[in-house]
């Protein structure tokens, strides 16, 4: 959406999510923070997780960022939702694969 690089963690939001399973937890945490984006034009640089639940289906986060910046932040291809559609979640890895909508 931006480069990164650019955005200064100035600011520190909270963040929740929570989700029927671990790969629902994701997309709905990816969710939230597409909506801090949405509604506060925040930009997230840094981010702190932590896990609720074994297999966790819920969590809390810290984000550090900055609210976008024309005259720094590049506007680069939006991010309209975030899927389920052939998501790819490996919990031994840490890893997930999703698919973004633009």
């Amino acid at each position: 959406m931006t480069d990164l690089r650019r955005v200064r963690p100035t600011e520190e939001r909270a963040v929740s999510a929570s989700g029927d399973d671990p790969p629902a937890l994701v997309v709905a945490f990816l969710s939230q923070l597409l909506l801090l984006h949405e509604h506060d034009h925040f930009l997230v640089r840094r981010i702190e997780v932590r896990a609720l639940g074994a297999p966790p289906t819920a969590l809390v986060a810290r984000v550090e960022g900055e609210p976008f910046d024309a005259s720094r932040h590049a506007a680069r291809t939006e991010v309209k939702a975030i899927t389920l559609h052939a998501l790819v979640f490996d919990a031994a890895r840490g890893q997930a694969r999703v698919i973004v909508d633009i």
